[in-house]
């Protein structure tokens, strides 16, 4: 790094450390790395450092009830007990003072991406929207699209994950129910849309209920883990050929008929920076075919 785009040491230790280089089109956090001769460096000494994400939240759709927000990953939608700042909440509410007036503004969350998981998700930004919204979610009446890349070869276009989830699966984590009459219903509909040779593919995941954590744990449950998931990635066995730092999965579109306004809304938030870099270098290292 020091030699092929001029800086100290120190200076191209801190960048590694700082999540702005590239090793073959990924991040690269480990200053020790060895890397083999040849291998692609790219420097981007304006990128946002690792782990934070962008002060400004990007805007989808927005009127006067509700706001559509690209969540970035590395935000918390809600802070937990403890009290963690630069949650989406909190962002969302600097957004509508900065663009509504000073005022205190309603923020209200209907729903929510983990931590690590990017994309698009509602907020409301008025009180008479709250109960709508809110019941739209409980009756999955709100279409939901993910895009996730995962493990292992498919062999079958597509397909449906029809498995209950439980709270703690016996270990503390969630998981699938074992006994029957166990856990809520829980069922995704994937198709797959390329195929990275044998090891990997791209999904389009299609939630029919919204459970927590669903899609992880039923891609995991069938032999496909989603790339990077840190939690439901089975132990056992080698790890994946190509590292990720977080869980490849995007909340590509949200849609609904908006119950205040009656208008069909349809809105998509296209794939992050990490993920483009990850597919392509999936593409690379593996024969790519179309679904």
């Amino acid at each position: 790094m020091a030699a092929q785009f001029g800086l100290s040491r120190r200076q191209a230790q801190d960048a590694i450390r700082l999540g702005r280089v590239d090793l073959a089109g990924l991040p690269c956090l480990e200053p020790g790395h060895e890397v083999e001769p040849g291998s692609p460096l790219s420097f981007w000494p304006n990128r946002p450092r690792a782990g934070t994400p962008a002060h400004r939240l990007r805007i989808l759709y927005e009127d006067r009830h509700v706001l559509v927000v690209d969540k970035p990953a590395g935000m918390l939608t809600l802070p937990t007990p403890a009290r963690e700042r630069g949650t989406l909440l909190e962002h969302a509410g600097k957004y509508l003072a900065r663009t509504r007036g000073p005022s205190r503004h309603y923020v209200g969350i209907v729903h929510r991406l983990d931590r690590d998981t990017s994309g698009a998700l509602l907020v409301v930004c008025s009180r008479q929207a709250l109960r709508p919204f809110q019941l739209m979610f409980r009756a999955h009446a709100i279409e939901r699209l993910y895009c996730a890349l995962v493990e292992g070869q498919f062999e079958r276009p597509r397909g449906t994950i029809d498995l209950r989830l439980v709270i703690d699966r016996g270990d503390g984590r969630r998981g699938v129910a074992r006994a029957p009459g166990q856990g809520v219903r829980a069922v995704t509909h994937y198709e797959v849309i390329e195929k990275f040779g044998r090891s990997a593919a791209l999904l389009a995941c299609r939630l029919e209920t919204g459970r927590t954590h669903q899609i992880r744990i039923h891609l995991a449950e069938i032999g496909h883990p989603v790339i990077g998931d840190p939690v439901y990635r089975p132990r056992t066995g080698p790890p994946f050929e190509v590292s990720f730092e977080r869980q490849a999965l995007h909340a590509r579109t949200l849609g609904f008929v908006h119950p205040l306004s009656g208008r069909s809304i349809l809105v998509d938030s296209p794939l992050p920076e990490d993920m483009a870099r990850l597919t392509e270098l999936l593409r690379r290292r593996f024969q790519a075919t179309k679904r």
